[in-house]
C-alpha cells in the first residue's frame, strides 16, 4: 500500500463503498512572536473551509504530550491518542486519509502516530489541501464513534538508539542546512547535530509543488546520502514533526526507517550529549 495518495484518487475513493475517515491536522511551527501577535491556530483555519466530512485533529494536543524532558513534540499519552483518534471515527477497520495545509509535517505526524501504533491503512493526501480541487465545507461533522484501540509498535528511537545508530547505520538529520551546521538555532538551546548524522533538509523530499518526488526520485536521494540495501536507517529533526514526513519520504521510496520523536529537542537539552558543529557528520 502507497502511503500517499493522490487528490484524484482520493475523490474517487470518497464515492466508493468503504470511504476513507478524514482527518484535517493543520498546524504550524510557532517561534516567539512579537507582543500581542497571536500563534497558527489551525482550528480557526479548518473552520473557514476543509474537505467534507474531515475531523480537525490538534496536534499539539492529541499528536503530542506537553514539553518537557521528552522534546518539544513527545509521544502523546496512547490512552488519550486512542480516545482522540476514535471520536474522530477511526476504526482498524476503516480506511484513513491525513492531511494538513500543504507543507506535510503534521499530516506526517499523524500518518507516523496511526502507523506505529497499529492501523493498518493510513495515507496522506500528496500536496495536502492546496491540492485538493473539490469543495469545501464549513460544517463540523460529529462522526460515529470508532474502534481504534493503539498499540505500540516498533521503529522508534530514544536518545541512545539514534546515538547508535549515528555509529551503526545512517541516522538522518531532517532539519534544515544551516541548523543541521550549528549555523543559526532559532528555538533549541544548542546549535549543531547528533554525531554522525547526515544531513537530509526535508524540503528536498518534494517539488516546487509540494508534492513528493517521484519513488525512483526519492531512492536516488537517499542513496546519495548514504543509504543502501539493508542500511539500517533513522531520522530526526528538531522535535519528531517534521521527520516524520522525511519517515514517510523514506516509505514512498520503499525504505523503512525508525524515528527519533524526541529529536533535537531532546538531545540538545542534556549538557552531556555531545554535539557536532559544521558540514561534516562527525
Amino acid at each position: 500500500m502507497n502511503a500517499i495518495i493522490s487528490a484524484s484518487d482520493l475523490a474517487n475513493d470518497l464515492t466508493g463503498a468503504n470511504p476513507p475517515v478524514l482527518l484535517d491536522v493543520r498546524w504550524q511551527l510557532t517561534a516567539a512572536k512579537a507582543a500581542g501577535e497571536p500563534p497558527y491556530d489551525g482550528r480557526a483555519d479548518y473552520e473557514t473551509g476543509h474537505l467534507p466530512g474531515a475531523v480537525f485533529v490538534d496536534l499539539d494536543r492529541e499528536l503530542a504530550s506537553a514539553p518537557g524532558e521528552g522534546g518539544r513534540h513527545p509521544l502523546p499519552d496512547l490512552a488519550h491518542f486512542g480516545a482522540a483518534m476514535r471520536r474522530a471515527g477511526v476504526s482498524s477497520g476503516t480506511p484513513v486519509v491525513v492531511y494538513d495545509g500543504g507543507q506535510g509535517w503534521a499530516a506526517a505526524r499523524a500518518w507516523w502516530m496511526l502507523r506505529w501504533t497499529g492501523h493498518p491503512d493510513v495515507r496522506v493526501l500528496d500536496g495536502g489541501l492546496p491540492a485538493w480541487e473539490g469543495s469545501l465545507d464549513k460544517s463540523v461533522p460529529a462522526p460515529a464513534e470508532g474502534d481504534f484501540v493503539p498499540e505500540p509498535g516498533t521503529g522508534l528511537l530514544d536518545a541512545d538508539a539514534a546515538a547508535e545508530l549515528a555509529r551503526s547505520g545512517v541516522l538522518l538529520d531532517a532539519r534544515a542546512g544551516e541548523r543541521y551546521r550549528g549555523e543559526v538555532e532559532p528555538i533549541d538551546p544548542v546549535a549543531g547535530h547528533i554525531p554522525g548524522a547526515v544531513s537530509a533538509p526535508t524540503t528536498e523530499n518534494v517539488g516546487a509543488d509540494g508534492r513528493y518526488r517521484s519513488a525512483q526520485e526519492l531512492r536516488e536521494r537517499f542513496k546519495g546520502l548514504g543509504v543502501s540495501e539493508g542500511s539500517r536507517i533513522g531520522v530526526y529533526c528538531g522535535s519528531g514533526v517534521s521527520a516524520a514526513h522525511e519517515v514517510l519520504a523514506l516509505a514512498v521510496a520503499g525504505i523503512p526507517a525508525e524515528l527519533y520523536v524526541g529529536s533535537w529537542s531532546e538531545w540538545s537539552s542534556d549538557p552531556d550529549r555531545p554535539v557536532a558543529v559544521g558540514p561534516d557528520p562527525q
